[in-house]
């Protein structure tokens, strides 16, 4: 199954996955500090210096599939007509007025604290396929939420 990402979602995988990597001596060496120190059956932090390893080697092993089955969305095509992926979205809620900008990104680069909303959450399928000035019902576990769409950006 392909895995949609960004350049930028790309090639923040690319860092993190080299940044992984980097550590492998590190573990590497703890492990055979560990080893040095005599018996393995009672050597706790030659479990834990190993169970790191597994850990790190896990999480490289996941990034790696990841990056395998990526295909990068082109945005040279995107338009600002009606909410779709990669737009940055300004939303007002009816109720009370508050205004929020949000990117809608694929599910593995959505980062609340960016503002970057994966497509797959309610509100971005509530506002995927709307125009600015469209009127969208998110149904949330508190109830029912109305957002205005104020703007549409690439």
């Amino acid at each position: 199954m392909a895995t949609y990402l960004t350049q930028e979602g790309y090639d923040k995988k690319m860092a993190e996955l080299e940044a992984l990597e980097a550590q492998r001596p590190a573990i590497k060496h703890a492990i055979a500090e560990a080893r040095d120190k005599g018996d393995l059956s009672e050597n706790a932090e030659y479990d834990a210096a190993k169970e790191a390893q597994g850990m790190l080697e896990m999480k490289i092993a996941k990034i790696k599939e990841l990056i395998a089955s990526a295909r990068i969305i082109d945005d040279s095509n995107l338009n600002t007509d009606e909410v779709q992926l990669l737009n940055k979205v300004t939303i007002k809620n009816v109720k009370n007025g508050v205004k929020m900008t949000y990117t809608i990104v694929t599910e593995n680069e959505a980062n609340l604290r960016e503002f970057k909303i994966a497509s797959n959450t309610p509100i971005a399928q509530a506002l995927i396929g709307h125009k600015k000035g469209d009127i969208v019902e998110v149904k949330a576990p508190a109830g029912t939420m109305k957002f205005e769409i104020i703007n549409i950006e690439v």
